[in-house]
């Protein structure tokens, strides 16, 4: 269980908030200003330590967090120009995630805010995505809806306001950022595969080969990538396997995941009546989901809001962002240390 969330009267600015990011394997950190905005943020990748594992090693990420956290921290107060004196509360990712890595940037995080008796609160690593383009000059403004796909989620939200959202749409299997690297690695393409799919998809030639668009052909607004996984699995099997055809079959799944992600997208403006469309986490990097969507909002009379790519993976910025919207709104947590591996997003308390 997280701690219990609780509220004193809000202010109009907190001051400088810590954030620290370390739900998996990146560790990241940053500071943000609600009146100045973001003053700094730093980000270390553990890719090339579990390249040679094909994957993520969660003990291996859970130390490699205690190694790189607290010099992150110096290190983004010094780009910041403050000292930890100046910090008015910390913010961290308390779920979903790996547990282990969770509770290293928790503790560091809760031992730093009871050092200094600051306010601190445990942050949903998605609804940190899910912000993450208010850290753009020009925001969204509720209500809109949400496209969260990462390597974990594929999830369309409603959200009438910060702290208020109504899950639309789940994945059922594999999410878009998982069947990208599950992809990836029977292709033999190298890890992190996602990233190296949609960069040999670039090569690839239009029309060789056609997959599927799962679960657009029915009602509703959950996706299965699965399926589409073993249909690339049998076409790659059946091909020359020639480094042509490895791209041609690289674009066209790409093709199939962008077009169905696009087609539920389209059908959660259509119920909900919105007309703005937040996309974020992981896969929101993709520049042919990128352009499929705001080519889509030009033509179709919505608009579509990206975070930039540094803040799509996972990072810090968003979460200092996220706890200081709610430690401004008055919310923060008892002194326990506290994480949650699966974590509803609706279940968030909203922000005033």
């Amino acid at each position: 269980m997280t701690n219990q969330v609780f509220a004193k009267p809000p202010g109009t600015s907190i001051g400088p908030v810590l954030g620290v990011e370390t739900s998996c394997d990146e560790t990241g950190v940053a500071v943000f200003d609600s009146a100045r905005g973001l003053l700094a943020h730093t980000l270390y990748s553990q890719i090339r330590m579990h390249a040679d594992y094909g994957g993520v090693v969660p003990e291996l990420a859970s130390r490699d967090h205690v190694r790189k956290l607290l010099p992150l921290v110096r290190e983004t107060l010094g780009q910041a120009g403050l000292g930890v004196d100046d910090l008015r509360g910390v913010a961290y990712t308390a779920g979903p995630g790996l547990v282990g890595a969770l509770l290293v940037g928790a503790t560091a995080a809760r031992s730093l805010a009871w050092a200094l008796d600051l306010p601190a609160i445990g942050v949903h690593h998605m609804e940190g995505h899910l912000l993450a383009p208010l850290l753009e000059p020009d925001p969204p403004q509720p209500p809109f809806v949400a496209l969260l796909v990462s390597g974990g989620h594929s999830m369309l939200i409603k959200v009438d306001a910060i702290g208020r959202y109504e899950l639309l749409g789940d994945t059922l299997d594999d999410a878009a950022g998982e069947a990208f690297d599950k992809t990836a690695k029977l292709m033999d393409l190298p890890y992190p595969g996602g990233p190296a799919l949609a960069q040999l998809a670039e090569q690839g030639r239009p029309g060789k080969f056609r997959f599927a668009r799962p679960m657009t052909d029915r009602p509703g607004l959950d996706f299965s990538f699965s399926g589409l996984k073993t249909q690339v699995l049998l076409a790659w099997q059946a091909s020359d396997r020639s480094e042509q055809t490895k791209a041609d079959v690289a674009r066209a799944f790409e093709e199939a995941v962008v077009e169905t992600l696009a087609i539920k997208c389209r059908r959660a403006l259509a119920i909900t009546g919105a007309r703005s469309l937040v996309v974020a986490g992981g896969v929101g990097a993709n520049r042919h989901l990128r352009k499929e969507l705001a080519d889509a909002g030009v033509k179709e009379g919505f608009r579509t809001y990206f975070p930039r790519p540094e803040f799509c993976t996972d990072n810090g910025a968003m979460i200092a962002l996220a706890g200081a919207l709610r430690l401004q709104a008055g919310q923060f947590e008892t002194p326990a240390i506290a994480v949650r591996p699966r974590w509803d997003l609706a279940s968030l308390p909203p922000v005033a």
